[in-house]
């Protein structure tokens, strides 16, 4: 019996398998909190182990690109190895990975510990909403989805706040310490909760290595591209030229599987199921939203109202909170609502939050993202638990696992070209408005002269007090250009996400006790 075809009749499920859905919830945080819990240490890890800033980027986005990679196979290793004895596995695996990283002093090992931990990490998410769906009977799995959103919106939205607390207080170490006792806790969880299953080792033999390939050479270029093309000037570069060819390659290899493979690694076909297609879309959208947010909303922090990485971190922490709370009330509003309608919900006050955001000043601190946090943590909670509930209530129980990748590399894709194309928009943007602010400034103008005039006393006059004026005003400017381009970025997120809210009358409705049936 493999781990799909495990009952989910009971009307009530036991212990066990509420042991199993805890444990897949904690490995589903620790691998979601494992991806930004460096961002507040990043200055201090390059220091010590001798990084440059372009070089300490990979620490992050080595995590990135082997998670990418490997979420998408996640179902075909479960069927390989059987779903206890994988999990098994891969916490083991995350855990000697984390304290490489954590005894890490060169950028080498670094790199090494961080692959490892994406490799290990991104194998725990998808198989948390696999878990749900094969071990709680329907009527039970809002309550499981619940648990499991907690855990994946609180990962990124904590790890800042939790990882620069650490930094402060003790070393970034213990930043990765920190999963030892997480990764026991998470062992005894899987031995208790989840049944042995014996694991399918034809699935070695007639494995989809076209497929394979490709979602390595494929997903792993187009994430190096992403990340590195706005600092190697995109299409400038030969790097850049070069990961696009193999990226292309790897894709149309993905391609070419889905036709000759028995059994595909990564199974576009359900796809063909418009409910999970437009889960897989919206949730590429909301995968932008968390990813860009997280990034956009500490950066205005930082670099205009002047906040340290623990102070930015509590505000965007603000959204976890909210959205903690809607989790709560999840299973109820499930019952009560349809799922159209929830998502179009959420949908819509994620916009109202990013429109509200897109009227920021260069005076504008923390207190002036309470409200539209307070709305992205309502409507992302809102949102995803009902693409969630939805994603695995599309395709029968035995394809829980390829939905699940599915709809896992969505999210991760969509929150990997989101800061691609967020930070190459930015930078035209600064200039643009850059530029226009200067045209608005008449070389002729009364209040412009007296202006310059007064900033050149302050350097003490003369031509070297007007050109520090000159830079000054410059600067002012520039600033200002800054807060207009953040204003463009929420403005853009405002406008994708209302794109992709018609798609909410495609989704199917998860009624409990059923599971949808493939056509």
């Amino acid at each position: 019996m493999s781990a799909a075809t495990i009952p989910a009749d009971p009307e009530r499920a036991d212990i066990t398998a509420w042991l199993a859905v805890i444990a897949g919830s904690l490995g589903a945080f620790m691998a979601t909190l494992d991806i930004s819990i460096v961002n507040a240490s990043l200055p201090t890890i390059q220091g010590e182990i001798g990084a440059t800033p372009s070089e300490g980027t990979w620490i992050g986005t080595s995590y990135l690109v082997a998670e990418i990679i490997v979420t998408p196979l996640t179902a075909w290793f479960a069927r390989m190895l059987g779903l206890r004895r994988f999990l098994l596995i891969a916490a083991v695996l995350f855990t000697g990975f984390s304290m490489m990283c954590g005894l890490a002093n060169d950028l080498t090992m670094m790199i090494i510990g961080r692959t490892g931990q994406g490799l290990a990490g991104g194998t725990l998410i998808p198989t948390a909403l696999t878990i749900v769906a094969i071990r709680l009977p329907p009527r039970q799995q809002a309550i499981g989805i619940s648990l499991f959103g907690v855990t994946v919106l609180f990962g990124p939205l904590s790890g800042p706040l939790i990882g620069g607390w650490i930094t402060e207080t003790f070393s970034w170490h213990y930043a990765f310490f920190i999963n030892l006792p997480i990764c026991i806790t998470l062992i005894i969880l899987l031995i208790v909760g989840l049944p042995k299953v014996k694991g399918d080792w034809h699935e070695l033999w007639n494995a989809d290595w076209y497929g394979i390939a490709g979602m390595v050479l494929g997903l792993g270029a187009l994430t190096v591209l992403l990340e590195e093309g706005h600092r190697e000037q995109w299409f400038e570069s030969a790097l850049i030229i070069r990961l696009a060819i193999v990226s292309t390659i790897g894709f149309a290899m993905i391609i070419w599987s889905q036709f000759r493979a028995s059994r595909p690694v990564i199974r576009l076909a359900l796809l063909r199921e418009r409910s999970l297609a437009a889960s897989v879309v919206i949730m590429m959208m909301m995968g932008a939203l968390l990813f860009g947010t997280s990034f956009a909303i500490p950066q205005f922090l930082a670099l205009v109202a002047g906040y340290n990485a623990l102070q930015a971190g509590e505000v965007v922490f603000v959204s976890g909170l909210t959205g903690a709370l809607l989790m709560i009330a999840y299973p109820i509003i499930s019952e009560k609502m349809d799922h159209r309608i929830s998502v179009a919900l959420g949908c819509a006050m994620i916009a109202l939050g990013c429109l509200l955001n897109a009227h920021l000043t260069s005076a504008s601190v923390g207190d002036t993202f309470v409200v539209t946090q307070l709305l992205f943590g309502l409507g992302a909670s809102l949102t995803t638990l009902s693409l969630q509930q939805v994603t695995i209530a599309s395709v029968p129980p035995a394809d829980a696992g390829d939905a699940s990748g599915l709809y896992m590399a969505a999210r991760n894709l969509g929150g990997s070209v989101g800061l691609a194309v967020m930070a190459t928009f930015q930078d035209q943007r600064i200039e643009i408005h850059r530029w226009q602010l200067h045209s608005l400034l008449g070389a002729n103008d009364i209040d412009v002269q007296q202006a310059l005039s007064a900033m050149a006393l302050q350097f003490g006059g003369g031509p070297d007090g007007l050109e520090a004026a000159y830079r000054m005003m410059d600067s002012q400017i520039l600033r200002d250009a800054l807060v207009m381009s953040f204003n463009d970025i929420f403005l853009m997120l405002a406008i994708g996400t209302m794109a992709v809210m018609p798609l909410a009358i495609f989704l199917r409705r998860a009624k409990p006790g059923t599971f949808a049936v493939m056509h």
